[in-house]
């Protein structure tokens, strides 16, 4: 699968320290980007599981995952494509509230986030845990639609979007790396958007 290099847009010169090194401002427009066939899914059907190297593997529903305590996410997002997003919110629960009910086992040093789909990114723990990412169903106030993850998806804001994960339903906990759907393809196994880690080679 070719690798895209991205869109084209314009920069805003008044807030140069918000966007990291080749990204646009894309203002109040939020790209729709994806490498499946969006499906529809049944909010009550749905459910997050946390496993591989934990205690206690933990299913939650819908419901019960809304019954976790609320925690929010303000700032913003930046995707490959070299746009960028300022000022989203997103309403869900954390990623440390999940971890913390399933038990990380000491041997525990990745994250290989699955999606309904088939998707799959791969990130070390490191870059989900300390109140960096969140399991989200809202986006700016309001339900999150299908072609941006609805019901629900990972959020990992600090890095590139590709690795917040659409319509997330497993965090998987392993000891070794493994690449997932893009870093198969070409992209980079980490993606920070402040030193320009797109694809593989980069620093």
């Amino acid at each position: 699968m070719p690798v895209t290099r991205g869109f084209i847009g314009r920069r805003r010169p008044e807030r140069p320290d918000r966007l990291p090194p080749g990204q646009y401002d894309t203002g109040s427009s939020w790209p729709t980007l994806t490498a499946e066939v969006t499906p529809h899914l049944d909010p009550k059907a749905w459910t997050i599981t946390v496993d591989g190297l934990v205690e206690r593997p933990t299913t939650w529903t819908w419901d019960e995952a809304h019954e976790l305590p609320p925690s929010t996410y303000l700032g913003d997002i930046h995707c490959v494509t070299t746009w960028s997003r300022l000022d989203m919110s997103f309403a869900g629960v954390s990623v440390d509230t999940l971890l913390e009910a399933a038990g990380p086992l000491p041997e525990a040093a990745y994250v290989m986030a699955h999606s309904t789909t088939g998707y799959t990114t791969n990130l070390p723990l490191e870059d989900v845990t300390g109140g960096k990412a969140w399991v989200a169903w809202e986006a700016d106030g309001k339900p999150l639609t299908p072609d941006h993850g609805g019901p629900a998806r990972l959020v990992v804001p600090h890095l590139y979007f590709w690795k917040s994960a659409k319509w997330v339903t497993r965090l998987e906990l392993m000891a070794r790396d493994q690449p997932g759907f893009w870093e198969r393809n070409g992209y980079h196994d980490r993606g920070d958007p402040w030193l320009e880690q797109r694809y593989q080679g980069d620093p």
